[in-house]
């Protein structure tokens, strides 16, 4: 029975702390994390026009060579790593946030798009992907005849 209010009292407990003490638990343990266990996701930018559809996302201080991108049953990934910069100083780093590792992003393309003409280039740490259109998608323009 012992075991059972045990189980019970942790469950409830965070409900029941204040919220300073909630706040303090969660930043003590972001910062004793070890930095790659922090996942980490470049922001995303997707802009629209009658041709195209470009996503452009913040990448800074990844090579060109450690990312990926392809288009693959439907959907476009990009993904890659930033490793850790360690800097030999006396007395180490006083506060990280930056985060490191291994990133992946997922995109489902419409139909619209001609896979076999994606454009990718990565410059200034910004990754730069135009996915045209396909002829039938962008919209068309008729002019009728009016008649008497």
């Amino acid at each position: 029975m012992a075991n059972i209010a045990r189980r019970t009292d942790t469950a409830i407990d965070p409900f029941f702390a204040s919220p300073l003490a909630l706040f303090e638990d969660m930043v003590n343990r972001f910062f004793n994390e070890p930095v790659s266990a922090r996942p980490w996701y470049p922001a995303v930018d997707i802009a629209e026009n009658e041709n195209e559809i470009t996503l452009t996302a913040d990448i800074p201080g990844v090579k060109m060579d450690d990312i990926e991108v392809k288009v693959e049953n439907g959907a476009l990934s990009i993904g890659g790593s930033r490793e850790f910069q360690k800097q030999e100083e006396k007395g180490g780093y006083h506060r990280i946030e930056r985060s490191y590792g291994s990133f992946h992003r997922a995109f489902t393309l419409p139909d619209s798009v001609d896979t076999d003409k994606v454009e990718a280039n990565y410059e200034d740490g910004v990754l730069k992907v135009v996915l045209p259109k396909k002829e039938l998608a962008k919209p068309k323009t008729v002019k009728i005849s009016l008649k008497k």
